[in-house]
C-alpha cells in the first residue's frame, strides 16, 4: 500500500479558481500574442452571429479558441519556467523556449486555415 508521507493541508476551491484568474489576468498583461489571439477571437465570434454559422461550426471555434488560448498559457509558462532555472543564455534554453513558441504558431496557423474553411463559404455567399 501506498502512503503519503506528507500530509498537505487543501485549500478551498475558490483559491484554486482564484490562482487560475491571477494567471490568467498576469498573462494578459504581459503577453502581447494573447491580446492578439482575443481580437482575433473576438472578430470570430462577430463573424459567427453575422453569418448566424452553424452549431457544430461553432463547437469547432469554441474549441480552437481554448486551444490556442491553453497553449498561449502553456508556452508562457514554459518560457518563464526556462528563464527561472536558466538566466543565462544557452542553446538548450533557446530550443524549449522556440519549440514552446512553434507549438503555438502551428496551432494559430491550423486554425485559421479552419477558420478559412468554416466562413469562406459564408463570406463568398455574402459577396454574390
Amino acid at each position: 500500500m501506498f502512503k503519503k508521507k506528507f500530509k498537505k493541508k487543501r485549500e478551498p476551491l475558490f483559491k484554486s479558481f482564484q490562482y487560475a484568474f491571477e494567471g490568467f489576468q498576469t498573462c494578459i498583461s504581459s503577453e502581447r500574442n494573447l491580446i492578439i489571439h482575443f481580437i482575433f477571437m473576438i472578430l470570430v465570434i462577430f463573424l459567427g452571429f453575422f453569418f448566424s454559422i452553424k452549431t457544430s461550426e461553432w463547437i469547432v471555434c469554441i474549441l480552437l479558441f481554448g486551444a490556442v488560448i491553453s497553449a498561449e498559457l502553456f508556452n508562457t509558462a514554459i518560457e518563464t519556467t526556462v528563464d527561472i532555472c536558466s538566466p543565462e543564455i544557452r542553446p538548450q534554453a533557446k530550443i524549449a523556449k522556440d519549440t514552446a513558441a512553434a507549438a503555438v504558431l502551428t496551432l494559430a496557423i491550423s486554425s485559421l486555415v479552419i477558420g478559412i474553411l468554416i466562413f469562406l463559404p459564408y463570406v463568398l455567399e455574402f459577396l454574390k
